[in-house]
């Protein structure tokens, strides 16, 4: 695809000129820094303290920055060009409430161990903590939901600061990191000394490689083990240990379920692979989980969502936790063998002399029969547009191979059950803190950073208004993002979860008084398409996929589809309803 913002191409001759050592100022030094990161586009949205730093940005052709039409909408871009690129997403606001409208956002990427570098403006270090005209101590703010932050005093900090920040960021559990640049600083001039070397940070030395007595110790635990399970989720994709984590489930032999973060890290076509676990997992993945007598967690975090009633989970296992944070480790469940690394050097040292699963033949046999009898199942139907249908068809279009982003609710995870995922790094969505409005935002930024891929962001009507003045910036830039949107006029999942617990009392659920999302995308200057059943559905898809450029397509679904199975809380994970079929 062509966009009209180009990435920079960091050479040899490029990088030479942004390591000149000369006078400059702060701002000049933050997007020379942001440069020999690596960094190829930033996401934000201007304001008073940050003027320098835009003023900066004027005729510096190498520094390319997308501006958004939300400061929510700029963190939540610069989070799906992380999680779809596996680089470190970066944006920058002003302070106060631009720096406080990044909070939602910040929060996202914590939860998910996103790897953000959030820059903010600030007033000046002389004004600090007098309440001055759009000051907010946004340091303070984000501590609980940073990774670390730095508030920038001397100018001569800049470069050293910058460096840390994405070694901090993309190293150890990755997570976000907030530099607060007061505006006296940004204008002030310095020498300019990049800092480009290893970063050495005392107090803050990630545990990479195992300890070798622990994987002796799995090895044995998988040679003796006759109902044995693997549990993978995020860290298997973030640490990009996906080939070895295929190389280990094929050599073991051993079942595995992928988290719904996990999605991509083992391909889904593979007869080893469940499915998804949790409240709305397969049956399979969740009676897998519950009669195991080995559970192997790798990158997974023992989710409430994964878990359910925890004193009920996983009754008969012994838990092996590999994580890169040792914090996780026996935090949600007991644990028998803990393995504290980074996942892709932790599979490398286990799949050398790895054994089979050889007492777990008729394990094997019972799990796969469960999986071909009790698939995902809906009431499809001829007269009305079933929802499950529409992922199907956007699954089987696509062959699988779209990078996929959704906001929160219902089509979350219909688009998690339906999409047959088979490469990590292309299923982006909010799962610690189920953020609504990152759906689209998110599929702006993995756009940004796939341009020949295929992106496709599937939306509810809830989620897609909390965000949809995005539209602005895929229409003048031409990002050929495909938005979906499920519209069923209400709040989905709250209005599952009223009528099933809590006896139908349907309270503020009804959003039968949204735009229409046609006229509303033409309005942007984006083509706008809408579907009613499945005829209309499967030719305005084509034509979305035959138009160069965003294209809003409107599936009009059934009202009353829920989502099945599903655990209610306070159960545990094999007290599934089914739905429909029960």
């Amino acid at each position: 695809m062509s966009t009209n913002i180009p990435n920079v191409q960091s050479t040899d001759e490029l990088r030479e000129k942004w390591m000149k050592p000369e006078v400059i100022t702060g701002s000049e030094m933050l997007l020379r820094s942001l440069l020999l990161e690596g960094v190829d586009c930033v996401f934000g949205y201007p304001g008073g303290a940050v003027l320098y730093i835009y003023d900066a940005m004027h005729g510096f052709e190498d520094f390319k920055h997308l501006l958004t039409r939300h400061e929510q909408g700029a963190i939540h871009a610069a989070d799906g060009y992380a999680r779809a690129s596996g680089k470190v997403g970066v944006c920058i606001a002003t302070s106060g409430p631009g720096a406080t409208n990044l909070v939602t956002g910040i929060a996202t990427a914590y939860m998910d161990s996103t790897p953000l570098v959030v820059i903010t403006g600030n007033v000046a270090t002389t004004l600090i903590g007098t309440d001055a005209f759009q000051e907010a101590d946004i340091t303070g703010i984000t501590m609980p939901i940073t990774k670390h932050s730095y508030l920038v005093r001397d100018v001569e900090d800049l470069p050293r600061v910058i460096h840390e920040a994405f070694h901090i960021a993309n190293t150890g559990r990755k997570g976000p990191v907030l530099i607060d640049i007061p505006k006296d600083v940004s204008a002030a001039k310095a020498l300019f000394k990049p800092h480009t070397e290893p970063v050495a940070m005392r107090g803050y030395n990630p545990t990479v490689t195992p300890n070798r007595l622990q994987l002796d110790k799995l090895h044995q635990a998988i040679a003796e083990a006759e109902r044995p399970l693997i549990l993978a989720g995020g860290g298997v994709v973030y640490s990009g240990g996906h080939e070895e984590l295929f190389k280990f489930v094929t050599s073991t032999g051993i079942p595995i379920t992928t988290t719904l973060l996990g999605l991509g890290g083992f391909p889904s076509g593979n007869d080893l692979w469940i499915g998804m676990p949790g409240m709305h997992g397969t049956y399979t993945a969740n009676n897998a989980i519950q009669q195991s007598d080995l559970l192997i967690n790798i990158g997974a975090r023992f989710d409430d969502r994964v878990t359910g009633k925890l004193d009920g989970f996983a009754p008969h296992a012994k838990i092996v936790h590999i994580d890169i944070d040792p914090a996780e480790i026996g935090k949600n469940v007991a644990v028998d063998i803990p393995i504290v690394g980074d996942v892709k050097t932790v599979l490398e040292m286990l799949n050398v002399n790895v054994p089979y699963a050889t007492k777990a033949d008729e394990w094997r046999a019972k799990v796969a029969g469960w999986k071909q009898e009790k698939p995902f199942r809906y009431d499809d139907s001829d007269e009305v547009l079933k929802p499950q249908w529409v992922v199907e068809m956007l699954n089987d279009t696509t062959n699988g191979e779209a990078i996929v982003t959704t906001d929160v609710g219902q089509h979350q995870m219909w688009s998690a059950q339906y999409y047959r995922f088979n490469q990590p790094r292309s299923w982006v969505t909010s799962g610690g803190l189920g953020t609504m409005g990152f759906g689209f935002p998110s599929a702006i930024g993995a756009q940004m950073a796939n341009p020949e891929r295929l992106v496709i962001s599937i939306n509810g009507d809830g989620g897609m208004q909390m965000c949809s003045q995005e539209l602005a910036i895929c229409a003048i830039n031409n990002i050929p993002v495909k938005i979906v949107i499920l519209n069923n006029q209400v709040l989905g999942m709250v209005r599952q979860w009223q009528e099933l617990i809590y006896d139908n009392r349907y309270s503020h659920i009804d959003l039968a008084g949204s735009p229409d999302f046609v006229k509303l995308a033409e309005a942007y200057g984006v083509k706008g398409l809408r579907a009613t059943n499945k005829e209309e559905a499967q030719a305005a898809w084509k034509e979305a996929m035959d138009t160069p450029g965003p294209v809003v397509v409107e599936f009009v679904v059934n009202k009353h589809e829920n989502v099945y199975p599903m655990v209610t809380q306070g159960s545990t994970i094999d007290q599934m309803l089914m739905g429909d079929e029960e």
